[in-house]
Order: C-alpha cells, then sequence, then structure tokens
C-alpha cells in the first residue's frame, strides 16, 4: 500500500458548487476510483485550500490511473469539478493536484501499547 497527499486551491466562486457536488459523488466515480486500487480517499478543505489523501492498493498504480482516467463517468465528473479548482503553478506533470512530499509518518506500533 501507498499513501499519497495532493493539494490544490479552490476557486471562492465555486466554493458551494463543489462542496454540492462532493456531498454526493457519484456512484460510477466511487466504483471507478475502487476499481483503480484506490482506499481511503478523503479531501479536506482549510481556506481555498483543498488536501486530499488516498491510499493506492495495487500493483500497477500507472496502469490503474490510465484506466479510471479513461473512465467515461470519471470523465464527466471531473467536467463538474476541475472548473471549480485552480492548480498549483507548480503542479509538475499532474493532471490538476499537486502531489505532496511525504515528511514523516506514524506507522503502526510493533508490540502492545505502554498503559
Amino acid at each position: 500500500m501507498k499513501r499519497f497527499a495532493q493539494s490544490i486551491r479552490l476557486r471562492p466562486e465555486h466554493r458551494e458548487e463543489y462542496l454540492r457536488l462532493h456531498s454526493a459523488v457519484w456512484p460510477g466515480v466511487e466504483a471507478a476510483l475502487r476499481r483503480a486500487q484506490i482506499r481511503n480517499y478523503s479531501i479536506y478543505l482549510h481556506g481555498d485550500v483543498l488536501f486530499g489523501y488516498f491510499e493506492y492498493h495495487g500493483e500497477d498504480f500507472d496502469a490503474d490511473i490510465a484506466e479510471l482516467e479513461a473512465d467515461p463517468v470519471t470523465q464527466e465528473w471531473w467536467k463538474l469539478t476541475d472548473p471549480c479548482q485552480e492548480p498549483w503553478p507548480d503542479r509538475g506533470d499532474s493532471r490538476q493536484w499537486t502531489e505532496l512530499t511525504e515528511v514523516w509518518h506514524l506507522g503502526e506500533a510493533d508490540g502492545p501499547a505502554a498503559g
């Protein structure tokens, strides 16, 4: 399993639309994410900054993401959500969101918790 964190700006004039869309994400979009081996996907909001976190449980990330990007339901979803977002200027090769570098992670404890 590999963890991913991403960030993008939310266009203030599209805030309500973005929040409305994400209050009921389309089942087809959720199914496509699951087929792409993406789990524990969360999006958080602070001011006008969106932070996304997900875990990838597959073996071939590039192939799974290519399948996700080719999914027609996901493409229709992105036609609605992409205009709500403003990519960071330094996003590099990413489609919309900028991938963040993991600096630290508290892993599972090796033994029973001290008490």
